[in-house]
């Protein structure tokens, strides 16, 4: 799929709502410009913490890949500032991110947004293949790992 960030387009359009893992930018999506990912209602998560997998399959070199989380109240609305961002990304790798929502109560929807860069020889046109996923974080792991945490301070 090509996304140049300002056609739209049928899958983005729809809006899922939360339950395992949800796709905010579907594996392979090829793009070459910024652009938006896909809307997920998380108002029906049951614990407001998530794990967002960025994997970077292809990319071109000298180029680089800025991945951020926005949230909105209503799902047209967005937040001007990001909630979340993966550090900036230079090279094919999966990396993980720890969003939480818990001091963002008005947050109903997310969606990732992508900024691209080219730099140097040759095509001046930026190319990443990537995909990012949305995992509801198990209430137990978060108060198992927040013990642990504690009994380590």
């Amino acid at each position: 799929m090509n996304f140049n960030g300002t056609e739209p387009n049928e899958e983005f359009a729809r809006i899922p709502t939360m339950t395992s893992e949800q796709t905010l930018v579907p594996a392979g999506t090829t793009v070459t410009a910024k652009g938006d990912g896909q809307s997920i209602d998380v108002s029906s998560a049951s614990n407001r913490v998530f794990l967002v997998t960025l994997s970077i399959t292809k990319i071109i070199e000298q180029e680089s890949l800025d991945v951020a989380i926005f949230g909105s109240a209503d799902g047209a609305t967005w937040e001007p500032k990001s909630i979340a961002a993966f550090p900036q990304k230079f090279y094919e790798e999966e990396s993980p991110l720890l969003l939480d929502l818990s001091a963002h109560p008005n947050i109903k929807f997310v969606r990732a947004h992508w900024e691209v860069a080219r730099w140097g020889r040759g095509t001046e046109t930026p190319m990443f293949e990537f995909g990012v996923t949305m995992k509801e974080v198990p209430a137990q792991i978060l108060q198992e790992a927040r013990a642990e945490a504690k009994a380590l301070a």
